[in-house]
């Protein structure tokens, strides 16, 4: 294996101190014109390049921004990464992107790694239900800032979207079309995000003069397009089949959607569907998805700029004060939904 190449073996061939090489890089305005070109030669001879994370942890600083997602495989955060990537890329700053799969193991992994990294700070959309992960990694006192996500009893920022406004949204639209029986397929029952859409929806009922009983849950392992397929079909199995579905996210909303489609079931008419996060297949599929729409990519900016205004306070920046920001959902009606009931 080829050894790398140090800041030693580039003085040595350049005949100058480690420190003349220090400053040629770091410094570059103290070194004599001739000397830095003797450096820069050897450098360039030799394919020398600098130690980033010894910088970094010489400075204390790190240029690395962390985002812990639920799913990379979901579009939905693959805006918020957009985002935050962009308020990132204005600081000067990179983004370390991670998947947990909806693993609270792997997300502890990935904290752990962070903390390694000592990275400036994190974006956290937490798969772990029970608060422990956070609660380990708020021991490193690395600022983080929760995403799609309320900071319920903690003092961290966070960003969320009004998910109780909007699973009422979804089924009151329902309501108004006239449907009266309605699964909600959700998704891994601890997450908070399911559970309360799932309380907008009853909301939405009872405002109706509807009880729980007119909203049948089917709960899914998983917030992916094959957990959808899965759901489908135990809906189509089911001895008095609703007339519509709400689902948790829309990879849900198209796999129940491909499932019906497979079976001859029409959608809107024999089925109406609702889904949850208007990603961009939304509008494309066969037959184009009613969604909640949720602003990812501002999400994702938001969560990043509280972050860095945290960070800066550190180095002498303007006072950062931990705030919540709530965003309002919005409903966008399409095809799937509009049937006449």
């Amino acid at each position: 294996m080829t050894q790398s190449v140090g800041i030693k073996d580039v003085a040595r061939a350049a005949g100058v101190s480690v420190g003349t090489v220090s400053n040629v890089i770091n410094r570059p305005d103290t070194v004599a014109t001739e000397t830095r070109a003797r450096v820069q030669s050897a450098i360039d001879r030799l394919g020398y390049v600098r130690s980033e994370s010894a910088r970094q942890l010489r400075a204390g600083r790190s240029r690395i921004m962390g985002l812990l997602v639920l799913d990379m495989g979901n579009p939905f955060f693959v805006d918020v990464a957009r985002g935050a990537e962009r308020a990132a890329r204005q600081a000067g700053l990179g983004v370390m992107v991670c998947n947990s799969a909806q693993s609270a193991s792997e997300e502890a992994d990935y904290l752990s790694l962070f903390a390694e990294q000592r990275v400036r700070g994190v974006l956290l959309t937490p798969a772990d239900a029970t608060g422990r992960n956070i609660e380990t990694f708020r021991r490193h006192n690395i600022p983080f800032v929760l995403v799609d996500r309320v900071a319920e009893g903690t003092t961290e920022c966070s960003v969320s979207v009004d998910d109780v406004a909007g699973g009422a949204l979804a089924v009151r639209h329902l309501v108004d079309a006239g449907h009266r029986s309605i699964a909600y397929v959700s998704g891994p029952p601890g997450l908070n995000q399911v559970r309360d859409r799932r309380i907008g929806a009853l909301k939405a009922l009872e405002e109706a003069g509807l009880g729980p009983e007119h909203l049948r849950e089917l709960p899914t392992e998983r917030l992916d397009v094959a957990a959808g397929r899965d759901a489908g079909a135990r809906l189509l199995g089911l001895a008095e089949r609703p007339t519509a579905v709400f689902c948790a996210n829309d990879l849900l909303a198209l796999g129940v959607l491909q499932a019906m489609y497979a079976a001859g079931v029409g959608v809107p008419d024999d089925l109406a569907i609702v889904g949850y996060d208007d990603i961009e297949f939304a509008a494309a599929a066969a037959v184009p998805l009613t969604s909640v729409r949720q602003p990812a990519v501002t999400m994702g900016t938001l969560a990043a700029e509280m972050l860095l205004e945290e960070t800066e306070e550190e180095t002498g920046g303007k006072k950062h004060e931990h705030r919540r920001v709530v965003l309002q959902p919005e409903l966008v009606v399409r095809r799937s939904s509009l049937s006449a009931r």
